[in-house]
């Protein structure tokens, strides 16, 4: 038996007629009721009542006809769920961002995606550092990351989208909030607060790096996991602290932020995944983010 037999047994069974039925097949009737022969032959029982003006379904073949449309209908939804699956619109992926990628890019991105690929079904994870979302998408806890490079693994294809900016988000009352813009220089003496250095930050290296640069020794007052709870800390007065401009759209009371001067007061947004991945909605997603940003 195969899935033949199933469709004939079908339209001839819809039909009550094996002439409509082979029209509607596009096929003789001869070959049509030999195929039919047969599946009862293979069956065992007969599954249709032959008279000279119709066709009638036996109790068996009622059963039958029941269960032969839910299969049909099972092969016909799994070739269209290949389909879909080779074109990349369904499946599940896991999205790691970054700090300031959660608040200002996350919200336009999710928009993106839902609108073009709404099959697949996202889920987001905010406030990670590079190291932590590097880890998650070797382990699969995490099936793509937009991040801060540099990523040292090998394993991990890394596709740069943009550079930002950077700023200096300082307390509205800090004196250093009466400037327009300032260098690095000027944050010699200032309490600053920045990402963990215990959590192998990027932006901690980053701005320490630019503070050398400058001739600065960094008096560090706080160290953080999450931008979120170092924008607040800067809010409530406790420091000034060095973040990308995506950053400005968490807009708190009591922070300002001013542009850093410098060729060099940039970072890198890339956006990574596992490079054995080749999934196509993967692959598909992966386009949506760059043509994105």
């Amino acid at each position: 038996m195969d899935l033949r037999h199933l469709r004939y047994f079908v339209a001839v069974a819809e039909e009550r007629h094996f002439g409509r039925a082979a029209e509607r097949l596009h096929m003789a009737q001869p070959p049509l009721s030999q195929q039919i022969r047969q599946l009862e032959a293979e069956l065992g029982v007969e599954l249709l009542q032959r008279t000279t003006r119709r066709v009638d379904l036996t109790e068996a073949g009622r059963a039958y006809l029941q269960r032969a449309r839910a299969i049909l209908a099972d092969v016909d939804e799994a070739a269209h769920h290949a389909r879909r699956v080779a074109a990349g619109t369904v499946g599940h992926l896991t999205i790691g961002c970054v700090g300031s990628a959660t608040y200002s890019l996350l919200p336009t991105l999710s928009r993106r995606l839902s609108e073009e690929l709404p099959g697949v079904d996202f889920s987001f994870r905010g406030e990670m550092l590079a190291p932590d979302q590097a880890e998650a998408l070797r382990t699969g806890a995490i099936d793509v990351a937009l991040l801060r490079p540099p990523v040292a693994d090998l394993s991990l294809t890394v596709r740069t989208l943009r550079r930002d900016r950077l700023v200096v988000a300082v307390p509205v009352h800090h004196p250093l909030a009466r400037r327009k813009r300032l260098r690095a220089a000027d944050l010699a003496g200032a309490d600053l607060i920045v990402h963990s250095a215990d959590r192998r930050s990027v932006m901690y290296e980053i701005v320490l790096g630019l503070l050398r640069d400058a001739g600065v020794e960094p008096r560090i007052r706080h160290e953080v996991g999450e931008t979120s709870t170092l924008v607040t800390l800067v809010a409530g007065g406790l420091g000034v602290a060095v973040v990308p401009e995506p950053v400005t759209a968490l807009a708190l009371d009591g922070v300002a932020y001013l542009p850093l001067a410098g060729a060099d007061a940039r970072v890198e947004l890339a956006v990574a995944h596992r490079a054995d991945r080749s999934e196509p909605h993967l692959a598909r997603t992966v386009a949506i983010i760059q043509a994105t940003f």
